[in-house]
C-alpha cells in the first residue's frame, strides 16, 4: 500500500542524561561510530520507507542538530513533496518536568492537524535500529488496532536497558501495560518508544495527556488508555541499541566494531543518509598500528590504535596507545599518552595526562575543549 503516514522523531524524557555528552547537545546530535548522528538513524528509516514529510522535535541546545539536519536534502526526501520540519518547544529549561514530548505537541498541534496523511509513525532520536516502517504500517492497518508499538525481545535486561520502558503483552499481542525496566527479570519486551495510529488518535492522545496531567508523557497516556483502548505490539527484529546513559553508548558503539553485528544493521539497501563532511584522507605514518577500528577522514595517525573508534580530523601522534575507546572529532592525543576504555569528547587535548583508563563496564568520559 502506499504509504499514507507522515514521520515524528521525538526527542527523549527529560528524566533521562547521558552524563558529559549531553551537557553540550542533545541525545540525536550526538556522534555515532565517527560519520553519523544518531538522529540519522530514525530519518533513513522514515525516508527509506517512503515516508517524505517528517517533524523533528528540538527541546534544548538546538544547534547542533538544526544544523545537521538542514533543509533534509541528504535524507534523500523526494524533493517536491517531502519536507523535514524542525519544531522547537518553547519551554527550554532541559531538565524541568514540564519540558516533554506532549508539551512540545502541544505547542505544535496546529502544524500535526494540518498533515494531510491519515497515520504518523513516531520514533525516538535516542535509538539505534533499522526498520521498515511500511511493515509496522500494514500490520497497525491489517489488526484494526487503535495503537501499534514497536518493541524488542531481550534477555539481558537486568544489566542493560535501565532508562527504558517495557512492554506487557498478552497471546494475541495486546498490550496490557508499559512499565519501566526495574532490572527484576532478564526476558523483557524492550518498548522501542515507537508508535503508529491515526492521526487523529494522535490528537485525541495527546490533548487527553495535556488535560490529565502537565507532567504526562505519550506512553503514561497509552499506558492508562490500554484498559479501553485497542493497543497492539509488533515485534522488531534485528541490531537494536538505546543511546540513554554513557555505559550505553560506548556499548553500543563497541559492538559495532563487530563486523557482523554492523552488517546487520548497514545493509546497502538500506542505507543510513548522513551530512557529509568533504576532507581529506585520513594519513597513516610509517609507526602507526591499527587494527580493528573504524577510522574517519581527516585524521594523522603516528601511534597504535585497537578496537576504537575515530572521529574526524583527529590526530594521535607517536608513542600514543589507544584501546577499547571512542575519540570524537579534532581531539588530539600528543605522544607516549594511552588511552583505555575511555570516551574523548571533541577538541579534547591530551598532553600531560599520560595515562587515561576507564573500565569495560564504567567507561571514562574527557569533556569537550578539555585539556588534561
Amino acid at each position: 500500500m502506499a504509504v499514507k503516514a507522515f514521520g515524528i522523531v521525538s526527542s527523549p524524557d527529560q528524566s533521562i542524561h547521558v552524563e558529559g555528552l549531553q551537557d553540550y547537545r542533545p541525545i540525536g546530535a550526538f556522534s555515532f561510530l565517527g560519520r553519523f548522528r544518531v538522529i540519522d538513524f530514525p530519518i533513513s528509516n522514515m525516508s527509506n520507507s517512503d515516508i517524505n514529510r517528517i517533524q523533528v522535535y528540538v527541546r534544548s541546545r538546538p544547534r547542533s542538530i538544526a544544523e545537521h539536519v538542514g533543509s533534509g536534502r541528504h535524507y534523500n526526501i523526494n524533493s517536491k513533496r517531502g519536507k523535514i520540519q524542525l519544531l522547537f518547544s518553547e519551554n527550554s529549561s532541559s531538565r524541568s518536568i514540564y519540558n516533554n514530548d506532549i508539551s512540545a505537541y502541544m505547542e505544535n498541534l496546529d502544524i500535526i492537524q494540518r498533515m494531510h496523511q491519515e497515520y504518523v509513525i513516531i520514533a525516538p532520536s535516542c535509538m539505534v535500529y533499522k526498520q521498515d516502517y511500511r511493515q509496522l504500517l500494514d500490520a497497525h492497518v491489517a489488526s484494526g488496532a487503535d495503537v501499534t508499538l514497536l518493541y524488542h525481545k531481550v534477555d539481558n535486561a537486568r544489566e542493560y536497558f535501565k532508562n527504558c520502558l517495557t512492554i506487557s503483552v498478552n497471546k494475541q499481542k495486546g498490550v496490557q501495560s508499559i512499565d519501566k525496566n526495574l532490572g527484576t527479570a532478564n526476558t523483557k519486551n524492550i518498548f522501542m518508544e515507537t508508535y503508529c495510529m491515526k492521526r487523529d488518535v494522535f490528537v485525541e492522545l495527546v490533548k487527553a495527556a495535556s488535560w490529565t496531567s502537565s507532567v504526562y508523557t505519550l506512553s503514561d497516556i497509552v499506558n492508562i488508555k490500554c484498559k479501553d483502548m485497542d493497543v497492539r505490539a509488533y515485534q522488531h527484529r534485528g541490531y537494536f541499541a538505546t543511546l540513554t546513559s554513557l555505559e550505553d553508548y560506548y556499548n553500543a558503539s563497541m559492538e559495532l566494531l563487530d563486523y557482523d553485528i554492523a552488517s546487520d544493521l548497514f545493509r546497502a539497501e538500506w542505507p543510513i543518509y548522513t551530512r557529509t563532511t568533504d576532507s581529506c584522507p585520513t594519513e597513516y605514518y610509517d609507526n602507526a598500528k591499527v587494527t580493528g577500528s573504524f577510522v574517519s577522514n581527516g585524521c594523522l595517525i603516528e601511534g597504535t590504535i585497537d578496537n576504537s573508534i575515530i572521529g574526524r580530523s583527529v590526530v594521535v601522534k607517536k608513542g600514543a596507545v589507544i584501546k577499547n575507546s571512542i575519540i570524537m572529532a579534532y581531539a588530539v592525543i600528543e605522544e607516549g599518552v594511552h588511552i583505555e576504555n575511555a570516551i574523548v569528547d571533541k577538541w579534547a587535548h591530551i598532553i600531560h595526562a599520560k595515562n587515561i583508563r576507564g573500565e569495560i563496564d564504567a567507561p571514562l568520559y574527557i569533556k569537550r575543549q578539555d585539556t588534561l
